[in-house]
């Protein structure tokens, strides 16, 4: 070959073209190589394509009818994996309505990515009025543990690893990840993107407690004289489900689970005082709390609630600002629960005294009359049905079917869920947590189904299914095994309220009389029922169950049936003005 010929081939193969990626390939191929292959999304601009190119590269992307709704499976989904959930939103309207369920996840330390597309940043800055303008980034800031922006391709695969170390890493949360429209359209070399690309390794490291202070809480836990285990949900999410199982059994302490601990160890165990609950927060005199938080859930720890004794508090939590929060904490014990158990495990030895019997023996006698009390009441056969008839039905099912997966939502439907219903498998009963918010129960109940393949049974009060129940066509479109029991009173609490003036406007908390909410089920191609009796209850959710058919059951319930704001009205304020006319 000659010396131009030779120049000419040389020419041909600069001017041969390179083999590209772009920003869409590069969020995916970033996901995919940190195994997040499952996307909740509501579609639209800028992120459509997204959404279409991830099905299309195997990813399972599912569309729901509103981002709150994807947001709060997002959420649910990292608490039942420990790894980020994530949910996919347009901009601005689309962000705000994802940034609800991104605050919630947060706020109940459930690792979440929420990828938002968003306007360029030159537009946002100056206030030019772009599609949908607004500075995302500033608004998700304070309401998440962290948030960041991708402005160039070459940065999403540390962008994406870095939301991803930051949802799971110490106490889990919500991470916002800013994706402004421009970048997923940018262009580079496949090979350098390639390279750009970051596989998070152990994202979630082991945080050893000081022996020091495993000594300190033993020895705290050695002069009780009446302790008590609280187990919250944190300790359900660790998946130290054996280790806390045999610090419970080993140490012989009664235990109370909140209501997303519930079946770390079965509710029926001999060591369950959930149904002496009132008992131990006020007897105890020892108080060891594994991952969970002295809030109002626990009315902070103090108040009539828990007696006139003086009691000592351990807390196990990675987060060492969560120690002293509402009381002293005599012994806090400060890493991942996972560790700080089988610390306390191996510090205890084979001697370990288990707590007085005189203590014991007032806990159990105390259960069991609160659970022979309770059995009757459980048991009616009322029609209409009352909230303990239709959920004693909805007990037997869930001992019966141990594996299926309880979503539970609403006020009184809530609250006497919690203590009715045993749980026998940990993170089987998924409910509103930190917050107490409504409209959980469809998103969740979708990820639930979607995340572990087992079936769901979704308890909705009839205004909690309200917020959410449009996803009904989300649960019928993927054919998921889902059932959805709606207990349908007619109102907020109760419907029977009356508007005082005698004015044609309902009640605030008052609904459409006799609505069917089974053939909304029907409208989009799933199975309905309506059920009026627990008898009739019994046999429709048996079958829903069996099926594993998208379902829905109307579950009338007495409108006279039912508290102001379940358990806890006394949140709500009561107007001492009297108004005379």
């Amino acid at each position: 070959m000659s010396v131009a010929e030779n120049i000419d081939a040389s020419l041909d193969e600069d001017a041969a073209p390179k083999d590209l990626t772009d920003g869409f390939h590069l969020i995916i191929e970033a996901l995919k190589l940190n195994g997040i292959n499952t996307i909740y999304n509501v579609p639209g601009i800028p992120i459509t394509d997204l959404g279409r190119y991830m099905q299309a590269e195997g990813m399972r992307v599912l569309s729901f009818r509103h981002e709150q709704h994807a947001g709060y499976a997002a959420a649910i989904a990292g608490y039942l994996t420990k790894k980020p959930g994530v949910c996919m939103t347009v901009s601005a309207p689309g962000f705000l309505n994802g940034l609800t369920a991104l605050a919630h996840a947060t706020t109940n330390c459930y690792p979440m990515i929420l990828l938002s597309g968003s306007s360029e940043r030159e537009i946002v800055d100056l206030q030019q009025g772009d599609y949908e303008e607004m500075d995302q980034l500033a608004i998700a800031k304070p309401l998440c543990k962290a948030a960041f922006r991708i402005l160039h391709a070459e940065d999403i695969g540390i962008g994406i690893a870095r939301a991803i170390r930051a949802a799971v890493s110490g106490r889990p949360g919500g991470v916002y990840l800013d994706l402004p429209a421009q970048l997923m359209a940018q262009t580079m070399d496949a090979a350098a993107g390639e390279k750009s690309l970051v596989k998070v390794i152990d994202p979630a490291p082991a945080q050893l407690p000081a022996p020091e202070a495993i000594t300190r809480a033993l020895e705290v836990l050695k002069n009780a004289k009446r302790p008590l285990i609280i187990l919250g949900k944190g300790a359900a999410y660790a998946q130290a489900d054996d280790e806390i199982r045999a610090l419970v059994e080993k140490s012989g302490i009664p235990y109370l689970p909140m209501s997303m601990a519930k079946g770390l160890l079965p509710d029926t165990h001999p060591q369950s005082a959930g149904p002496a609950r009132s008992l131990v927060l006020k007897e105890s005199d020892t108080v060891m709390l594994i991952g969970a938080r002295l809030n109002w859930l626990l009315s902070h720890g103090k108040g009539k609630a828990w007696g006139d004794n003086e009691k000592k508090f351990i807390h196990i939590d990675i987060e060492p600002t969560e120690m002293d929060s509402n009381v002293e904490i005599a012994a806090p014990v400060v890493g991942d629960i996972g560790s700080c158990v089988t610390a306390l495990l191996d510090a205890m030895g084979d001697d370990w005294a288990p707590p007085p019997t005189e203590w014991t023996e007032a806990v159990n006698t105390k259960r069991q009359s609160n659970i022979e009390r309770m059995a009757p009441r459980l048991q009616n056969n009322n029609v209409p049905m009352d909230f303990h008839g239709a959920l004693g039905v909805l007990r037997t099912i869930i001992a019966e079917r141990p594996d299926a997966i309880l979503v539970n939502e609403g006020a009184n439907t809530l609250d006497f869920a919690r203590g009715i219903i045993d749980m026998y498998k940990p993170r089987k009963r998924l409910d509103v947590g930190t917050w107490g918010v409504m409209g959980i129960g469809m998103g969740q109940a979708i990820a639930a189904a979607v995340e572990t393949g087992h079936p769901v049974l979704a308890v909705e009060g009839d205004s909690a299914f309200g917020f959410s129940g449009m996803e009904i066509e989300t649960v019928c479109r993927y054919n998921l095994p889902v059932c959805i029991v709606v207990f349908n009173n007619g109102g907020i609490y109760r419907g029977t309220d009356v508007n005082p003036t005698g004015g044609p406007d309902v009640a605030p908390t008052v609904f459409v009389k006799d609505a069917r909410y089974d053939k909304m089920m029907e409208a989009f191609g799933g199975v309905g029922y309506h059920a009026t009796s627990p008898d009739e209850l019994r046999q429709a959710v048996n079958e829903a169950m069996d099926s594993g058919k998208p379902s829905l059951v109307n579950a009338v319930i007495d409108p006279a049936s039912g508290t102001e704001s379940g358990r806890i009205g006394n949140l709500n304020p009561q107007s001492v003005v009297s108004k005379k006319k």
